[in-house]
C-alpha cells in the first residue's frame, strides 16, 4: 500500500493506490515526487464514490497535498501564468460556488467548473503584478501603486498564495483588472471534480475535453441531475474505474445527522418509522430538532428545503409577508437563486462574464439593493471568492395559484432570479449550510405517492439529500407553520467591499 501521512481505511487505501497508479501512467509518481512531461495522448477517467461520511473529501484533500508537494502547479481559477504551460497542473472543481466554498474552508483551493471552462482576459498591469508575485517576473513599477503597497501584497502572497488576496492587501481588487472572458482554448492536465453526482452529460464531455486525467468524487445516494434518466455520469464508467468507499467514518461523538442519513438505506424502513427515529434523536442530541414550525429568521441565509414547487412558493410568499416586503420591490437582504441567463446568442461574451463571476444557474445570492440604473441589482454571491457584483437582473416572484410570476423589476436582459427563501431539494444538491430546515410534510406526500427513483423510494432519496446538506444542525419541520421574525433582514455583514460592475451591452446597458 502507498504510504501516506494518514492511516487510511482499507477502501480508502485501495482508492488512493488506484488513483496513484492512474497518475503514474500519466507521468506523475507520488511515491518519488517525480514529474514527467505530460504525454498528451492519455485520456483517463476514474471515480471515487461513497455516501456522506465515507471519507471522499479527506481523500481528495490528501491527494491534492501529495500532488502539490510533488511540484504540480495548482490552477485555482484566479490567475494562470503563461509560463505554466509546460508544467504539470491540477485544478479542483465543484459545480457550484457553495460546493467550492465548502472545500476552500477545508484548505482545498477549489473553484467552479465555469471558472475553469472560461478564462479571464486581464489588464497588462495586473499580469505584471501577478507574474511577479508568483515568481515569474520582475518587481513591477505601477503608476499609483506605492512600494509599501507592493510589499504588503508580497507579504500576503508569501503566506496565502492568493493573488486576489494579495491585491486586496494592497488596496486593489483583482476583478477590476478583468477586461473580458473567453472559452478556454488549451487543455489543462489533471482535474478533480467534487459533487460529481450533479454533473450532466454535457458538462462531463466539456471536462473530458480539457482534462486528459479526470478524477470524479460523488455520492451515488444523491439525486441524479434532471434529464439524466436517474443516472449519474460516474455510473456509466467501467466497473474497474469506480472505487467505492463503503466504510462510514464518525466524529469522536457520533453524528446523529449522519446516523439518520444512513438509516435510510434500510429497505424495510417506512416513513413513519423514520420520523420516530428523528424525534428520538431530537430528545438525545441538540443537533437534531423536532420543529413545530419553520424558523423564518433562518430562511434569509439558509433556505427551507422542500420537494413540491407549490410548497416552495407558499413559503416564499409567507416569508415576504411576515417581513412586510412590498409587491413591487425587494427588501435589502432578501435571498435569491439564479435561474439562468436571459441573453440572445449574439451576447455570448456577456454570458461568459456573468457565469464566470459566479452568476450560474443555482447560485445563491443576497440582494444588497438597487443599482444606480433601472433593472440593475447589487448582489452578494454566496460562496464566491469575489462575492459582490452588480448586474442587470430579471427578478421573478412566483405567486400561489398563478401561472405567471410577478416581476417587481427587470432589465431588458441579464441574470434571472427566483426568490431563495425556500428551494427544492434537487436544487440544494452541492450546497451545505450550518443549519438546515427540512419541510417534512412534503416528504410524507412523496412517501404516500409511492414513487420510485433508481430502484429506491423517492422519499428516501429526497430525505438523504436534504439531511446531508446540514453541517451542524438539522431541523425536521413537521407542521405547516411559520414563526415571526425577531429582527429585520440584515446585510451589514456583507458590505465588506464595493460591488464590481458587470455590463451586458456597452451601448445599451453600460457600467453603473
Amino acid at each position: 500500500m502507498t504510504q501516506t501521512e494518514l492511516t487510511y481505511s482499507d477502501d480508502q487505501a485501495a482508492a488512493h493506490d488506484a488513483v496513484a497508479a492512474m497518475l503514474q501512467s500519466a507521468g506523475i509518481n507520488l511515491d518519488d515526487a517525480l514529474l514527467m512531461p505530460s504525454k498528451g495522448n492519455t485520456d483517463q477517467v476514474m471515480a471515487v464514490t461513497g455516501k456522506a461520511g465515507s471519507g471522499k473529501t479527506l481523500l481528495l484533500a490528501e491527494l491534492y497535498r501529495a500532488l502539490e508537494d510533488a511540484g504540480v502547479d495548482i490552477v485555482s481559477g484566479e490567475y494562470e501564468s503563461r509560463k505554466r504551460k509546460d508544467k504539470r497542473s491540477l485544478a479542483i472543481l465543484a459545480p457550484t460556488n457553495k460546493a467550492a466554498s465548502v472545500l476552500r474552508l477545508r484548505g482545498v483551493p477549489a473553484t467552479t467548473i465555469h471558472r475553469i471552462l472560461y478564462t479571464p482576459v486581464y489588464d497588462p498591469e495586473y499580469e505584471k503584478i501577478a507574474e511577479w508575485l508568483s515568481g515569474n517576473g520582475e518587481r513591477p513599477v505601477i503608476e499609483g501603486l506605492s512600494d509599501l503597497s507592493l510589499d504588503r501584497a508580497a507579504a500576503f502572497y508569501a503566506n496565502n498564495k492568493s493573488i486576489p488576496g494579495a491585491l486586496a492587501a494592497a488596496g486593489l481588487r483583482g476583478s477590476d483588472f478583468i477586461t473580458g472572458w473567453k472559452r478556454r482554448e488549451e487543455p489543462l492536465d489533471i482535474g478533480f471534480v467534487d459533487e460529481s453526482s450533479m454533473l450532466d452529460d454535457k458538462q462531463f464531455e466539456d471536462l473530458k475535453e480539457i482534462f486528459p486525467t479526470l478524477l470524479l468524487f460523488g455520492d451515488p445516494a444523491q439525486l441524479a441531475p434532471v434529464g439524466q434518466s436517474g443516472t449519474m455520469v460516474f455510473e456509466k464508467l467501467p466497473e474497474k474505474r469506480v472505487m467505492n468507499l463503503d466504510r462510514i467514518f464518525r466524529q469522536e461523538a457520533d453524528n446523529p445527522i449522519l446516523d439518520l442519513a444512513h438509516a435510510l438505506a434500510d429497505p424495510d424502513l417506512r416513513f413513519e418509522d423514520f420520523e420516530r427515529m428523528v424525534e428520538d434523536a431530537s430528545k438525545r442530541d441538540p443537533r437534531v430538532v423536532w420543529g413545530q414550525r419553520v424558523e423564518v429568521d433562518l430562511m434569509a441565509r439558509s433556505p427551507v428545503l422542500v420537494w413540491r414547487n407549490a410548497t416552495r412558493i407558499r413559503l416564499i410568499n409567507a416569508f415576504r409577508a411576515v417581513h412586510g416586503a412590498p409587491e413591487d420591490a425587494l427588501l435589502e437582504g432578501e435571498p435569491l437563486i439564479c435561474d439562468g441567463i436571459e441573453l440572445p446568442l449574439k451576447h455570448r461574451k456577456k454570458r461568459l462574464d456573468l457565469e464566470a463571476r459566479g452568476l450560474i444557474k443555482g447560485a445563491q445570492v443576497i440582494y444588497l439593493g438597487a443599482g444606480r440604473k433601472p433593472g440593475f441589482s447589487r448582489l452578494h454571491v454566496m460562496g464566491a471568492e469575489d462575492p459582490q457584483v452588480s448586474a442587470a437582473s430579471i427578478v421573478k416572484i412566483e405567486k400561489p395559484d398563478e401561472e405567471e410570476p410577478f416581476i417587481p423589476f427587470a432589465a431588458r436582459m441579464g441574470a434571472t432570479f427566483l426568490h431563495g427563501a425556500a428551494v427544492t431539494i434537487h436544487k440544494a444538491q452541492g450546497s451545505q449550510w450550518d443549519t438546515v430546515q427540512v419541510f417534512a410534510p412534503d416528504l410524507y406526500a412523496a412517501a404516500r405517492m409511492g414513487r420510485m427513483e433508481a430502484g429506491q423510494p423517492l422519499w428516501k432519496r429526497l430525505a438523504y439529500v436534504a439531511i446531508t446538506r446540514a453541517q451542524e444542525r438539522l431541523i425536521w419541520v413537521v407542521r405547516n407553520r411559520l414563526s415571526k421574525p425577531t429582527a429585520g433582514l440584515q446585510i451589514d455583514d456583507l458590505r465588506a467591499t464595493p460591488a464590481a460592475p458587470l455590463t451586458l451591452n456597452a451601448a445599451e446597458e453600460e457600467t453603473e
